[in-house]
């Protein structure tokens, strides 16, 4: 009886695997939905043919959403207002979607297959995202799995970003894409150098962005992107600042340091960056020499889990802890984070706990 019974289990899963990959193939090679009109922001008619997604299909028209995560509906980056044709939210999106959201029509334009008009509103500084053709000039280790690439623009030449902003970086076909796929960079390098940028890129085992950087990517090599993106930037004022960071969450911390030091801003500020050993630890003589050029400012490093012959003398914990035990007061200042979706989380619990009201913590998450 048991027997039988598996056995119809089987049958009936192989039937619905069946008809799922028959669904799929039908909607890859059958399905012909023919040209399509997108209205945006109720003025701009986009002639399109049908088919693709709305973010792959915007972006052939040169409009750029920003993905993390390349078009897998696993950022909840890429949302827009979507007015008409789309049909209700896919499961896929439920994770990503407020109730709210929800009710304005808010979709993740990568899980939107374009089968007809869509009317759909994005954010008018999304106009002014540019494509850029680069060059690499210089790659550096800057520990055993972050990569600092230096880009220098060609076409055009130049481009303007806000110390935090982020570009997306195309990975062209390779052994682990046949296709290129779009991957989310914060920019190192201050906003007064125009015609390059520094990116620092971690690596991920099998992330076929960091894979690439890390494996295949050459000086010399051309690099697509496109940008800038976000509203990860200092806000005006006079606050006293912290910055908490890891890993490759440096880099728009980095950005806004130096456009301070240029700048001549002198508000207090102290950055928390966090590591699991020395090895993880980078750019340490940079942020001293920051101390010096920024009086009020100070860079404290953690370790999470020194080795034994790292030699460290320096605060140890998790970086929640260290900023539990040296900021007893966080009521009148303000924070910009960045780091994993975990980290970040942890710190807004603590800097709560402090005082710190949550409007005034600003992050930038990554996966």
């Amino acid at each position: 009886m048991l027997m039988a019974f598996l056995i119809a289990v089987g049958v009936v899963c192989a039937i619905n695997t069946a008809l799922a990959l028959l669904m799929v193939a039908a909607e890859a090679f059958i399905a012909d939905y023919g040209a399509c009109t997108i209205t945006v922001n109720g003025e701009r008619k986009l002639a399109v043919e049908g088919g693709q997604s709305l973010l792959s299909t915007l972006k052939a028209e040169r409009i750029f959403i920003p993905s993390a995560c390349g078009g897998r509906g696993s950022c909840g980056l890429c949302k827009c207002r979507v007015t008409g044709g789309a049909g209700n939210p896919l499961p896929t999106e439920e994770p990503w979607l407020s109730a709210e959201e929800k009710a304005q029509g808010v979709r993740l334009s990568c899980q939107v297959r374009v089968k007809g008009d869509l009317a759909i509103v994005i954010p008018a500084e999304l106009f002014n995202v540019v494509q850029y053709t680069t060059r690499v000039t210089a790659i550096r280790d800057l520990t055993h799995d972050i990569r600092e690439l230096r880009l220098r623009l060609l076409e055009p030449a130049a481009i303007r970003f806000a110390a935090g902003q982020f570009i997306q970086f195309e990975v062209p076909p390779y052994d682990l894409t046949d296709e290129p796929v779009y991957r989310a960079y914060s920019v190192a390098s201050p906003p007064s150098v125009r015609g390059e940028i520094e990116l620092e890129i971690r690596y991920v085992p099998e992330g076929i962005c960091t894979t690439y950087v890390h494996r295949h990517l050459k000086v010399g090599d051309a690099v697509t992107i496109n940008g800038p993106y976000g509203d990860f930037r200092l806000r005006d004022g006079e606050r006293e600042i912290i910055f908490i960071a890891g890993g490759s969450g440096m880099a728009p911390i980095k950005s806004i340091l130096y456009d301070m030091r240029e700048k001549g801003i002198r508000r207090k500020a102290t950055y928390f960056f966090g590591a699991k050993a020395l090895r993880d630890l980078f750019l340490l003589d940079e942020m001293r020499a920051m101390e010096k050029a920024l009086p009020a400012f100070r860079f404290v490093p953690a370790l999470s889990a020194p080795e034994a012959a790292d030699d460290w003398s320096g605060e140890r914990g998790l970086i929640t802890e260290v900023v539990g035990r040296r900021v007893p007061d966080a009521s009148a200042m303000e924070a910009y984070l960045c780091g994993s979706p975990l980290m970040i989380d942890a710190c807004i619990e603590v800097l709560k706990r402090k005082g710190l009201a949550e409007d005034r913590i600003f992050y930038d998450k990554f996966a």
